[in-house]
């Protein structure tokens, strides 16, 4: 069987070595010459060419804004920082070093509820340096802006979404005020009389107080629904956070790190005023002083100043005396408890935070 035989080209193929001819009908266009570059100036003897500006080095710089800004603090209160230093010396240290004890054990517990608030596993030494770092960010910047910050960064570098991160910080802000709240209300049922509110509540009637509040409150709920943009947004986050706290409590080891750890927070910081008030020999029953405590946060909660630095101390030292205790001594307690609780941990944990932004886990 023989194939088919294609048919031969009518075009013959060139000569091997032929040169290819141009057609005569084409012109050729010339080029304008190039001029030369100029010559580069001679550089002075002595010195280098000029080099390019660096990169400004972001993070480190970052890392230096943390120290900078309790130095800042610490000029400002630093008549305070000196009369809260001597009622140390004369406080018992056993009593001080419970205190510390239970201040050290509010970052635990933290990072117990914060772990709680989100379903995906966060690693444990990161996520607990990452809250001995926030409560000091918390101390520098307005009332959890700052913890809120340092959270939602170090979620997002752990993979966390950005809509689920906003979602379980939403979640740890609510458990977190349900348990500061429900602890107030036990301890106001058992110790009915214990708080006596006609010296924290201002003097005249308390209408025009409540009609403002009530006023604000209106305010801040008739914005979303009448701004169509907002309004879109919010219903989205909240979407968003109800379908979070779905899978949390879904699983019953994130719920019960969740509630028990908004429980534990506000329990531990008000046993370490209890035990602080026990080294200076304050003359008040240990569930008062906690009681004081609760109800003096759940007030100053609402102060927009940089870690309730200034308002809290006011305020405990005014429920403390609605509760009984003499005014020169409840003084000493506040600023004692402040120095263990605020100013000692202060610059560690602002080290901490620049550590953190220096290896990038926020």
């Amino acid at each position: 069987m023989t194939l088919p035989c294609k048919p031969s080209s009518p075009i013959p193929p060139p000569a091997v070595g032929t040169a290819r001819k141009t057609c005569a009908n084409v012109t050729a266009v010339p080029l304008p010459p190039v001029p030369p570059l100029p010559p580069l100036p001679p550089v002075p003897r002595g010195r280098s060419p000029r080099r390019l500006p660096r990169r400004v080095p972001v993070r480190q710089v970052l890392c230096l804004v943390p120290v900078v800004l309790v130095a800042v603090a610490a000029v400002r209160h630093r008549s305070m920082l000196a009369e809260g230093f001597g009622q140390l010396r004369t406080a018992s240290w056993p009593w001080l070093l419970a205190a510390a004890g239970a201040t050290c054990l509010t970052w635990v517990a933290a990072a117990v509820t914060r772990q709680g608030a989100v379903v995906q596993p966060l690693p444990k030494g990161r996520l607990l340096a990452t809250q001995f770092a926030a409560a000091s960010a918390n101390h520098l910047l307005p009332t959890g802006l700052g913890a809120g910050a340092v959270n939602l960064r170090f979620m997002s570098v752990c993979g966390v979404p950005l809509a689920r991160s906003s979602a379980a910080l939403a979640l740890y802000l609510l458990a977190e005020c349900v348990g500061r709240l429900g602890l107030l209300a036990a301890l106001l049922i058992a110790f009915p009389d214990a708080l006596r509110l006609g010296t924290l509540l201002p003097a005249g009637p308390a209408l025009p107080l409540l009609l403002g509040a009530a006023g604000l409150l209106a305010v801040a709920g008739a914005v979303p629904v009448l701004v169509r943009p907002l309004r879109r947004r919010v219903s989205s986050f909240v979407r968003d956070a109800l379908g979070e706290a779905r899978s949390v409590h879904a699983r019953p080891a994130r719920a019960l790190a969740l509630w028990g750890g908004s429980l534990a927070f506000p329990a531990l910081q008000a046993a370490g005023l209890a035990a602080v008030g026990q080294a200076l020999s304050l003359p008040v029953p240990a569930a008062h002083m906690a009681l004081a405590y609760l109800a003096a946060t759940v007030a100053v909660a609402l102060v927009p100043t940089p870690g309730g630095l200034g308002s809290v101390e006011a305020a405990l030292i005014v429920a403390l005396i609605a509760v009984g205790g003499p005014a020169a001594v409840t003084t000493a307690v506040v600023l004692a408890y402040r120095i263990i609780t605020v100013w000692v941990p202060l610059v560690p944990g602002a080290l901490t935070l620049g550590a953190l932004v220096r290896l990038k886990v926020i």
